[in-house]
């Protein structure tokens, strides 16, 4: 009886005190809206408040990518920055072009990221005498059946390094346009499609220029990053130093595990489609690229790619640091690598010493960040 009195008492003060029960209440328990652009007025009491369902599948981002870096680190030193956008371009379906000098580890890290992948590798050496034919396949004659059939070049892979591209004349580079950006390859009146993944990798090096030739802007255009290899500090060099002082011949290569199957990087890669981007920002990439196209200080400005590599790599980068949304540090980040080898300065500003992420940074500090 003591029980059921107090029962009753219980429920007589939160009658005469209902404010006192809301508050507790809306203390307790916060909706979550599962579309940030709907406001609270837009919901209703017949709509079910549940949790986003992206919130598990980012987090199924996260661990995959861990995965990743935590066998690149067994060897790599440092270049964590690198490492991020190159997993961002892969969960983005897009390629990526290294620059560096000589011995910054460029083939080192693509070798490192294609053995995190259990997917077929191949690597093409760019050459002054190399012929299209020679990357995308050719027609030989079968005395047995006398037909011509089609073999296969090594562009048929997955994981692509294509090593010092620059070092190959105009009409070689120009057979990667079609299968880098239409994931096919067209011989003798047959289109060949090319299975998923399909990720390209190439590296050149800036400073040599003897027996070279430079990327034409179209195929330049078809690489989603530019990604720009620097010297390692002064604490990351003495610990590289330190790792192989015992190890001349890098056995700790052969330490680094297959972690990523293609099912899981297909997942990951969809998870980040379906990514949620809000209105406010899908207009902010476009004033950002649209503003490269009236600058003083550019020939050339960006074109409508360069803004779907920023949606499409700010939504990677946005899962694999845990949120099932986009912001506009995300774009901002993403925004040299996209658009530093899509846009030419003017001559006077080359003459000047400027380069192509002052004017990038310039940009991104003028035009206003949503709220």
């Amino acid at each position: 009886m003591n029980e059921e009195n107090n029962k009753i008492d219980d429920q007589n003060s939160e009658n005469l005190n209902p404010e006192s029960k809301s508050e507790s209440t809306e203390k307790d328990v916060l909706p979550v809206i599962e579309n940030p652009d709907q406001s609270e007025s837009e919901m209703t009491a017949d709509q079910p408040i549940e949790l986003p369902k992206t919130s598990e599948e980012v987090l199924f981002v996260m661990n995959t990518v861990e995965k990743v870096k935590q066998e690149l680190k067994k060897v790599l030193v440092g270049q964590e920055r690198t490492v991020e956008m190159l997993i961002a371009a892969l969960l983005s379906n897009g390629h990526v072009l290294l620059e560096g000098v000589p011995g910054v580890a460029k083939t080192l890290l693509v070798k490192l990221t294609s053995k995190t992948l259990d997917c077929d590798f191949s690597r093409i050496q760019f050459t002054p005498d190399l012929m299209p034919s020679d990357i995308i396949g050719t027609s030989i004659l079968n005395m047995k059946t006398s037909e011509f059939e089609f073999r296969q070049g090594p562009i048929f892979s997955n994981f692509i390094l294509i090593d010092e591209i620059n070092r190959a004349p105009a009409k070689t580079q120009a057979a990667l346009f079609e299968v880098m950006e239409e994931r096919q390859v067209t011989s003798d009146n047959h289109t060949y499609k090319m299975e998923y993944p399909l990720f390209v990798i190439a590296t050149q090096n800036p400073v040599e220029q003897e027996g070279t030739y430079k990327l034409p802007e179209a195929q330049l255009d078809r690489f989603l990053f530019k990604l720009k290899l620097n010297y390692p500090s002064l604490e990351d060099e003495t610990l590289i130093l330190e790792r192989f002082k015992n190890d001349f011949a890098q056995k700790k290569v052969e330490e680094v595990n297959k972690v990523l199957p293609v099912s899981d990087l297909k997942k990951c890669a969809d998870i980040v489609e379906q990514l949620h981007i809000s209105s406010d920002l899908i207009s902010y990439i476009a004033k950002l690229v649209n503003s490269t196209r009236n600058n003083g200080d550019l020939y050339l400005g960006a074109s409508p790619r360069a803004s779907l590599a920023i949606m499409k790599s700010s939504k990677a980068l946005a899962a694999m640091r845990g949120r099932a949304f986009v912001t506009p540090e995300d774009i901002r980040d993403v925004a040299a690598p996209v658009l530093n080898h899509r846009i030419l300065l003017s001559a006077e500003k080359e003459l000047e010493g400027k380069t192509t992420e002052d004017v990038i940074n310039e940009l991104t500090a003028k035009i206003e960040v949503p709220r």
